[in-house]
C-alpha cells in the first residue's frame, strides 16, 4: 500500500454512462470474492481532491478530463461492516502494512461522473477481479454504504437533469429527440409525454436542430439535435 496516501480519506465514484436507452453505472468485483464496490481510491499527500478523482477514473476507464461533481461526504462511524472488511482483506491477501492502512476509519468523498459509454474501457485495478457496467435496474448489493451512494448520486443527477451538462456528457454530439427523452426517462424512472417533453426542451434554449436528419430510420427520418455551445 502506497505510504504517500493521506490516512483516513477515500474517494468513491458513481460513474454513469448511457447506452441502449438505459442509464448504466460502473461496479468492480473485489478480487477473490463475490463482493461488489464502486470504483474508488485514495488521496496522495500532494494531490487536490478533484485531481485525485480524475486520476482514479482514468485508471478505471482510460478517459481523461471527465465531467465530475462532488455530491456528498460519507463519515458515519458505523459505515463499514467488520465482516465485509474481513472478507475484503482476505480476498486481496493484503500485506500487514496494507491491513493497517485499510483497517482505519475512512471518510469518503462521493463524486458522480458522466462519461461517453462508447469511449470508456472498464479496467479492473489491483484490488479488483473485474469492472463492468450495470443497469440501474440491476444494482447488486454493494459493500458498506455504496448502495446509498448510488441512490444519492442519482437523486442529485435528477435535480440537475435540465442543465446542459447532463445530456452533453452522456449523449453523442448529435442525437434525436427520442434519444434525449429516453435519457430523461431512465434517469427519472418514469415515462414522459412526448409532446410535452419536446415543447419543454425546445423552449429552453439549450438545443439547436441541425439540417441533417438521421439516416437509416425505418420510417420518416427524425431530425437531429445538438446542445448549443456556451456563449
Amino acid at each position: 500500500m502506497n505510504s504517500h496516501f493521506l490516512p483516513g480519506i477515500s474517494i468513491d465514484c458513481v460513474v454513469f454512462g448511457f447506452h441502449g436507452n438505459q442509464l448504466k453505472f460502473l461496479v468492480t468485483r473485489i478480487i477473490n470474492s463475490d463482493l461488489y464496490a464502486l470504483p474508488g481510491g485514495f488521496l496522495h499527500e500532494d494531490e487536490n481532491l478533484s485531481d485525485a478523482a480524475q486520476r482514479i477514473l482514468f485508471e478505471r476507464t482510460n478517459l481523461s478530463n471527465i465531467y465530475l461533481e462532488q455530491f456528498h461526504v460519507y463519515g458515519d462511524k458505523n459505515r463499514r461492516s467488520e465482516e465485509t472488511q474481513r472478507q475484503i482483506l482476505e480476498g486481496i491477501r493484503a500485506s500487514p502494512e496494507a491491513v493497517a492502512f485499510l483497517s482505519q476509519r475512512f471518510i469518503s468523498i462521493g463524486y458522480y461522473a458522466l462519461i461517453d459509454f462508447t469511449k470508456a474501457e472498464p479496467i479492473a485495478d489491483y484490488l479488483s477481479a473485474s469492472s463492468e457496467w450495470r443497469d440501474l435496474s440491476d444494482i447488486p448489493p454493494l459493500i458498506f454504504d455504496h448502495n446509498q451512494m448510488v441512490q444519492k448520486a442519482l437523486e442529485t443527477l435528477r435535480i440537475t437533469l435540465d442543465h446542459r451538462d447532463v445530456g452533453y456528457n452522456l449523449l453523442p454530439p448529435t442525437f434525436t429527440m427520442s434519444e434525449l427523452q429516453a435519457l430523461h426517462e431512465t434517469i427519472l424512472g418514469e415515462k414522459l409525454v412526448r409532446s410535452n417533453f419536446q415543447r419543454k426542451m425546445l423552449s429552453g434554449g439549450l438545443l439547436e436542430r441541425i439540417e441533417k436528419k438521421m439516416t437509416g430510420a425505418a420510417h420518416k427520418a427524425p431530425f437531429l439535435y445538438r446542445f448549443r455551445h456556451d456563449e
